[in-house]
């Protein structure tokens, strides 16, 4: 069974980004206010299955504006640095491409 996790960034009245979180599995679903806290949510349900999550299928609210979706590009690239340096290791191997 593929342990498979939808994310979707939305807006709420405020018209302030927030991320909800499903697990397929079993439908459960958490609001993310952060990228830390999507972080804590993700593995917190990860540790389920092991921390073994397939794939996360990212989408978006059509009413998400563009600075709204720069905002967040900028915290999950941060978020994605400090989680290498602590790590030493990318998360986005540099391999070997076809078309290199």
């Amino acid at each position: 069974m593929a342990i498979i996790f939808e994310a979707t960034i939305k807006v709420d009245d405020n018209k302030n980004w927030y991320i909800e979180l499903v697990d397929t599995v079993d439908a459960r679903v958490e609001k993310c206010v952060s990228i830390e806290e999507f972080e804590s949510k993700m593995e917190e349900l990860g540790q389920d299955y092991g921390g073994n999550i397939d794939e996360v299928k990212w989408s978006k609210d059509e009413d998400v504006a563009p600075h709204l979706m720069d905002e967040i590009r900028m915290k999950m690239a941060e978020a994605k640095a400090k989680l290498e340096e602590k790590t030493g290791e990318e998360l986005t191997p540099v391999g070997n491409h076809s078309d290199d």
